[in-house]
């Protein structure tokens, strides 16, 4: 049987964090791995530590939700704005989810350098990966993707949807 090599194993593109329990720090020696391979941006993390992996793709989940979350209450906010200008009780409540989730993540996720992965699923992808190498049978594998793009999608929307809402409230005021 061939020897599991403890730690992060770096091959050209990926960083392998390997489940080996040696002593009774091992999880937070996994989230140091984790947090290292992290640092070192690199464009493939496969994690084998189940605990690891649920908690890593859970807080990547969380994200994505507030990013869509933002984006859709805010569009929301302004088509409703637009189709209904003299109802800001439609688009107001939307403006103000829009603007929360921003928030949230802008405090919580938007330095945080797991934010800049996702959770590969693509089977074709993952078949290309040395995964028959690991001992875990569900392993997480994350993909390192831009998310400039994204951050400032939801930005746009929830600032926006921010503006117009406060232009009808302007208007509506001084009306």
């Amino acid at each position: 049987m061939a020897e599991v090599q403890k730690g992060i194993e770096r091959e050209e593109d990926y960083v392998i964090i390997r489940e080996v329990y040696e002593h009774e720090e091992a999880q937070e020696e996994f989230e140091s791995e984790l947090e290292i391979a992290l640092d070192k941006q690199a464009n493939i993390i496969i994690i084998e530590p189940s605990k690891l992996g649920d908690e890593t793709a859970r807080w990547i989940t969380v994200g994505n939700c507030l990013h869509k979350t933002a984006v859709l209450a805010g569009l929301s906010s302004i088509v409703s704005g637009l189709v209904w200008p003299d109802k800001p009780i439609i688009s107001a409540p939307l403006c103000a989810v829009s603007l929360t989730c921003a928030g949230i993540y802008a405090i919580s996720w938007q330095f945080d350098p797991c934010c800049k992965y996702q959770v590969e699923h693509d089977v074709k992808r993952l078949q290309k990966l040395p995964l028959h190498q690991l001992t875990s049978s569900s392993p997480v594998v994350l993909l390192r993707r831009d998310d400039s793009k994204r951050k400032a999608l939801h930005n746009l929307f929830s600032l926006s949807a921010t503006a117009l809402c406060a232009w009808k409230f302007y208007q509506w005021y001084y009306r």
